[in-house]
């Protein structure tokens, strides 16, 4: 697809973070497999070359950089090479934007160095046993002592870098008489209290770690409250557009792979004396998959671009997210249908894609809940 996205700085971006994953990500990727998670070293070197937290300012420690594109090239590398685990989005632009945002001068200055060094990984812990996207439901509290500091009790579970992780953003009630109240609070690795489960064995993504966070009577002071302890909803709904961005940045990069490796494979593959590609069915249904793909990678240009001048709002943000991972999961179930019984076996790509395409339509919000968001704009206008 012919796009003029990308600048000439980007397309430099892109040849150091490709040669970063064929050098530290790619040769390794069936021993991640085996692990269930990939070194955590990698992603100490993904801090050390620029890959992470790029956007935080340069007093703390980042290049300044604010250009959403950088995050996206790294998606669309990631899918080009197969390597699912590496989510940079995920760690670029998933709880670490709630510090830069809402946090102290003080909690800047001691974690964002960190997150952009690779010496802390910090993952995000909304999702819990009971409860998802439903907030009022959440069970995990926090409550705030005589003497200033918090105790946070809870569980949350499906949670990125669980065990690898050394800093999360915690969402906790604040105010039993409110479902809705909550705050949002940072919890360090090693805290008394807080302890890890176990590894959950995944459908797909099984080279990023994701485990269940519990937390007992764990003592936080007042450097680990972000913001106002009352306003943690307002301030999740004010990162759903990034999030949802990221979650579409990184879903469609599957979507031209699944169309470059069955291309590839019906081009070679033979048939009752013929090509699988030279059959109508399967000219049809690449062209019909390349077309939607090509519109929505247009889609999320734009959106991207809004984005970076600060204009994509939740409900845009949702429609993407909606069209890109719904474009996905048809994408790999029609090219791993065009693959015959190879598509089932793991030796083959498509296999792959297709296992971790499935969580795209619950990352982030489910597909229902897109529709929800999108329903209501459009109702308020």
């Amino acid at each position: 697809m012919l796009r003029n996205h990308y600048e000439a700085e980007h397309e430099a971006f892109r040849g150091s973070f490709r040669a970063f994953l064929a050098r530290e990500v790619t040769p390794h990727r069936e021993r991640f497999h085996q692990a269930g998670m990939i070194d955590r070293e990698v992603y100490r070197k993904a801090g050390q070359q620029g890959f992470l937290c790029y956007w935080v300012d340069e007093a703390y420690g980042g290049l300044g950089l604010k250009d959403f594109r950088y995050d996206q090239i790294m998606q669309e590398e990631c899918g080009r090479s197969l390597d699912s685990g590496l989510w940079t989005g995920a760690l670029n632009r998933n709880a670490p934007p709630y510090i830069a945002k809402y946090g102290s001068e003080a909690q800047k200055q001691r974690f964002l160095p960190g997150l952009t060094s690779g010496e802390l990984l910090c993952g995000i812990a909304m999702t819990e046993p009971d409860a998802g996207s439903d907030i009022a439901g959440f069970r995990t509290r926090a409550d705030r002592q005589a003497d200033g500091t918090w105790v946070l009790n809870g569980a949350k579970t499906y949670i990125s870098y669980g065990l690898i992780g050394e800093l999360f953003v915690v969402a906790a009630k604040t105010n039993p008489d409110n479902p809705r109240e909550l705050g949002l609070f940072l919890v360090e690795d090693g805290m008394p209290g807080f302890r890890r489960g176990r590894l959950l064995k995944k459908l797909g993504f099984d080279t990023q770690d994701t485990a269940e966070l519990f937390f007992e009577d764990v003592v936080l002071q007042p450097i680990h409250v972000i913001g106002d302890p009352a306003r943690g909803f307002d301030y999740m709904r004010g990162g759903l557009a990034e999030e949802r961005l990221t979650t579409a940045g990184q879903s469609l990069p599957w979507s031209w792979k699944a169309i470059e490796v069955t291309t590839e494979f019906v081009k070679a593959r033979r048939a009752f004396g013929q090509r699988l590609a030279d059959f109508q069915n399967t000219k049809f249904k690449l062209a019909e998959m390349l077309t939607e793909v090509q519109a929505t990678q247009a889609f999320m240009d734009h959106c991207v671009r809004l984005f970076n001048a600060g204009q994509l709002d939740p409900a845009t943000a949702a429609a993407l997210k909606l069209k890109a991972t719904e474009v996905q999961g048809r994408v790999v179930d029609e090219c791993l249908q065009l693959h015959g019984s190879a598509g089932y076996m793991q030796e083959y790509p498509i296999c792959q894609l297709y296992a971790d395409a499935r969580i795209f339509r619950i990352f982030a919000g489910t597909s229902e809940v897109m529709k929800v968001v999108i329903s209501k704009a459009m109702m308020e206008r």
